[in-house]
């Protein structure tokens, strides 16, 4: 007997009027594109455990103060299913993972919206890894997600084409050369060491 092909679940989250095609569309908003209209700061969030392969966001986690957003990435990492890899690129997540575009950190795009709460850099996201939690004795935090991460940068054109030597520079030392940060977490499996 052939074994049941499980259904594939992607949830763009904070979709809004811009919904991705093959994606649950998710968002606050009533809006013909949305597929599940649900207030994402308001938990549980109507998705079964270990039920969904990917999430995305783009431009939503900066709008959440910090409790909010730790109860937010607690709910991502209960939905999603443990991470799995491509076999022809064991770094490739193909389930179990979300990536999530927003404003960086030292950029004008971070502060000019007003409904913006939280600065994202890439600091941030150790807070979400169990083993680094536990190494600078921040259990009491009460965070229950672990996940593994790595990020990449959306850089201001001016800066694309230069040498990587003054780029890096720019990068650590200049506010505005770095538009947005993309992190890509994927779900550690309970209980696996770090």
């Amino acid at each position: 007997m052939a074994k049941k092909k499980e259904k594939s679940i992607k949830l763009n989250l904070g979709s809004g009027a811009r919904p991705e095609k093959g994606w649950v569309n998710v968002d606050i908003c009533d809006l013909p594109e949305v597929d599940v209209v649900h207030d994402l700061t308001k938990f549980p969030w109507p998705f079964e455990d270990n039920s969904v392969d990917q999430i995305k966001s783009e431009h939503l986690i900066e709008h959440f103060d910090g409790l909010t957003f730790i109860k937010f990435m607690d709910e991502c990492y209960r939905i999603l299913k443990p991470a799995e890899f491509s076999p022809d690129n064991p770094n490739q997540p193909v389930k179990g993972f979300m990536t999530h575009l927003a404003p960086y950190y030292n950029s004008i795009r971070c502060w000019q919206d007003p409904t913006h709460k939280q600065a994202i850099s890439e600091a941030k996201f150790l807070y979400f890894n169990k083993g680094w939690r536990e190494t600078n004795k921040l259990e009491h935090y009460g965070i229950k997600s672990d996940f593994d991460f790595f990020y990449q940068y959306n850089v201001q054109p001016e800066w694309q084409n230069r040498n990587q030597e003054t780029l890096q520079f720019a990068m650590k030392h200049y506010m505005n050369v770095i538009n947005d940060i993309i992190v890509t977490l994927t779900k550690r499996e309970p209980g696996k060491k770090s």
